[in-house]
């Protein structure tokens, strides 16, 4: 069984999810208005991985007989600052669990949460990556259009956990 302090937190954390894939898929919707496709469908994975983030901890929490108790997810905002900042975000959420588990001496917990964290390193680094990308071809129409292109290639790959 897992504590009731944890499964509040990873059901916390199941909300978290589905509202980060919310903001991707406004992302995905507003890069593609503005034309951008490959923008639009890199957003969209994102939306899709986030929806198999929040699905594994479903999942967790079934296998150690808790319950999953999903809440309203609250609106998503149509602006944004940086993707980067979100992710850091969420890295913080995951850190803050799995200090929760060791904590709680719940290894098992722990041991889930470890491929979360390594995750979130790839997360925040493709996040960079097409950050640094944009501030090369700032200005330059050409190079937003190949960025554009580049990111139209990216495939859903199903999270392997599940």
């Amino acid at each position: 069984m897992i504590s009731k302090k944890l499964q509040d937190a990873l059901n916390a954390q199941i909300n978290a999810e589905m509202w980060s894939a919310y903001l991707y898929l406004s992302m995905s919707v507003e890069a593609e208005s503005k034309g951008l496709k490959g923008f639009g469908n890199w957003f969209f994975i994102q939306f899709r991985e986030e929806q198999d983030h929040a699905r594994i901890l479903m999942n967790y929490l079934l296998a150690r007989g808790g319950q999953v108790l999903l809440a309203p997810i609250a609106e998503v905002r149509t602006s944004w600052g940086s993707q980067l900042a979100h992710e850091k975000k969420v890295t913080a959420m995951i850190n803050n669990l799995y200090d929760m588990a060791v904590t709680e001496k719940d290894h098992a917990t722990a041991s889930m949460l470890k491929w979360f964290i390594d995750e979130q390193v790839e997360e925040e680094e493709s996040a960079t990556t097409i950050i640094d990308s944009l501030k090369l071809v700032s200005g330059d129409k050409m190079g937003v259009f190949m960025l554009d292109k580049e990111l139209a290639t990216r495939t859903y790959t199903q999270a392997a956990p599940l």
